[in-house]
């Protein structure tokens, strides 16, 4: 699919996709994981209030939060982890002498072409066993940060997810772009 996307005279030098597994943690969650189980704790007893609250139903507002607030709460606890690694599992990654390339097939389907001269940042995290992550962009924990918060695959900075060997292919984009 990416080689179908290169320009007359492009070269493809790298491609690969992000981590695979389930749960892809990062320090976040250490403040993440908490919360969203107690959200979900707390809002998993709102319908409980409603069952044991005097037998009155109570007003449609009241129902649809006590509908909405568990649902938020499992996306928090599970949802999330779910929905990042399809995501991650769609998702291809390339570069080529010109550009950085972000593709994502399936429902969510969306193309990122980055020229490599133009990167507005090449930040790299680097874990013990040789993957990481590169950003193509200053991080930003909460400001525009949408969903990425809670599902890295959604973060609005283009990035290469958790992938091998990733001092690497961090070299490899630095190399193409001292060149130009």
């Amino acid at each position: 699919m990416i080689e179908s996307r290169l320009f007359a005279g492009e070269k493809l030098l790298w491609s690969g996709q992000p981590w695979q597994g389930l749960f892809l943690l990062r320090p976040m969650d250490l403040f993440l994981v908490p919360f969203s189980l107690l959200w979900a704790g707390f809002a998993l007893g709102i319908p409980g209030t409603i069952v044991i609250g005097g037998g009155q139903i109570p007003p449609f507002p009241f129902i649809l939060v006590a509908l909405i607030f568990p649902i938020v709460g499992v996306y928090a606890v599970i949802g999330r982890f779910l929905v990042d690694a399809w995501l991650r599992g769609a998702t291809t990654y390339a570069v080529t002498n010109q550009r950085v390339l972000i593709e994502r097939s399936g429902l969510f389907r969306s193309n990122k072409s980055l020229d490599i001269d133009r990167l507005p940042a090449l930040e790299f995290s680097e874990r013990a066993d040789g993957s990481g992550t590169i950003r193509f962009g200053t991080m930003s924990w909460f400001v525009g940060n949408g969903m990425g918060i809670w599902s890295p695959a959604t973060d609005p900075v283009p990035q290469f997810l958790r992938i091998e060997h990733v001092r690497n292919v961090y070299e490899l984009i630095a190399q193409q772009r001292r060149r130009g």
